[in-house]
C-alpha cells in the first residue's frame, strides 16, 4: 500500500469520525466483489449494451421478449451472490451507529442479507414481480422455472450478467422467445424495478432527503453517480452545507463538489474503516 493510499484510508477514517452520523448511498460498485458486474468502466461508460428503456419495455413486446430472454440468463447469477466483505463492515458500521439512513442503487438485497436495517432501495428489488395491469406481485424465482421450460433453447446459452439481473445477449432474432403473463388477469409482467427512463418514487426520495437533513455529512460507495436518482444527493447535501465523501474506483460525476475522494476498493476501503473504527464484529448474513 502507497503512502497516498494509507493517507486517503485515514483521511476517510478522521471524516466518519467527524461526521459520526452518515447518509450512506451505495452503487453497483459495493456489489462487484460478490461477482455481480458493475455497470460502467472507471470513466463512466457502459461496460455492455445499454439495458432497456422504460417507455421501451412497455409499449413493444418485441423489447419484452428481449429483456426476459437476458432476465432468464442474468438472474441466477443475482440469486446466488452472497454479501461481501463491504457489505458486511458496512453493516457493522451502522449498528454502531455511524450510519443515520443506508439509501442504495442497487436491486441486489444484498445489504439486508448482510445485517443491514431499514434500507431504502431507490430502485427496487429485482427478486419480485409486478403486473402492470393488475398490480400482483410475485416472486421473481418462481418465474425462473417457467422461462427455462417455455425456452429450453436459450437455457443452453451463457451471457455476461449485470447488476439488474439483466444480462449481454445478442441473438439475430427474440421472435421465438415465449414469455409469462400475469397468472391472475393475463397483463405484462415487469421486475418490481425502476427501468432506466422512469422516475423513482417520490415518497422514496422525499424520505432519503429528510433523512440526509438529519445527518452529518454524505458518503457515497461505488457510484459514478452518473444518472441523476443519486447525483440529486450530493446536490442536495451542497444546498444544506453538508460535506460528501465517495469511494468509488474511477470518476464519479459530482467529483468536483467531494471533500474526500478515495479510489480504492469499497470493499477492502470500508473494511479498514471498521477497523481503523474499532467496531465489533457480528453483521450475520440473513
Amino acid at each position: 500500500m502507497s503512502v497516498t493510499d494509507r493517507n486517503m484510508l485515514a483521511d476517510l477514517h478522521a471524516f466518519v469520525r467527524d461526521h459520526p452520523r452518515l447518509l450512506v448511498l451505495t452503487g453497483a460498485g459495493i456489489s462487484t466483489d460478490s461477482g455481480i458486474p458493475g455497470y460502467r468502466d472507471a470513466q463512466g461508460n457502459w461496460q455492455r449494451t445499454p439495458p432497456v428503456q422504460a417507455q421501451d419495455f412497455f409499449r413493444s413486446h418485441a423489447v419484452r421478449q428481449r429483456y426476459w430472454a437476458r432476465s432468464m440468463l442474468g438472474w441466477p447469477v443475482l440469486a446466488n451472490a452472497q454479501p461481501n466483505a463491504a457489505h458486511f463492515a458496512l453493516a457493522q458500521l451502522q449498528a454502531a451507529g455511524y450510519v443515520r439512513q443506508l439509501v442504495t442503487q442497487n436491486v441486489d438485497g444484498l445489504h439486508q442479507r448482510a445485517g443491514s436495517t431499514g434500507v431504502i432501495e431507490l430502485h427496487g428489488h429485482v427478486g419480485s414481480v409486478i403486473c402492470l395491469q393488475c398490480g400482483t406481485r410475485r416472486p421473481r424465482a418462481s418465474l425462473q422455472a417457467q422461462l427455462e421450460a417455455d425456452n429450453p433453447a436459450l437455457a443452453e446459452l451463457r451471457a455476461l450478467p449485470a447488476s439488474d439481473g439483466d444480462a449481454h445477449l445478442e441473438l439475430a432474432s427474440f421472435e421465438a422467445v415465449r414469455i409469462p403473463a400475469c397468472g391472475h388477469c393475463g397483463g405484462v409482467l415487469k421486475p418490481d424495478v425502476v427501468f432506466f427512463g422512469e422516475s423513482v418514487p417520490r415518497e422514496r426520495v422525499d424520505v432519503s432527503l429528510q433523512a440526509l437533513d438529519e445527518s452529518d455529512a454524505l458518503l457515497v460507495i461505488g457510484s459514478s453517480l452518473t444518472v441523476f436518482s443519486g447525483y440529486r444527493f450530493c446536490l442536495a447535501a451542497q444546498k444544506l452545507g453538508k460535506p460528501v465523501a465517495a469511494i468509488n474506483l474511477g470518476q464519479t460525476r459530482a467529483d468536483a463538489l467531494l471533500a474526500l475522494k478515495v479510489d480504492a476498493s469499497c470493499a477492502a476501503t470500508l473494511t479498514d474503516l471498521a477497523g481503523r473504527l474499532d467496531l465489533p464484529a457480528g453483521a450475520v448474513a440473513q
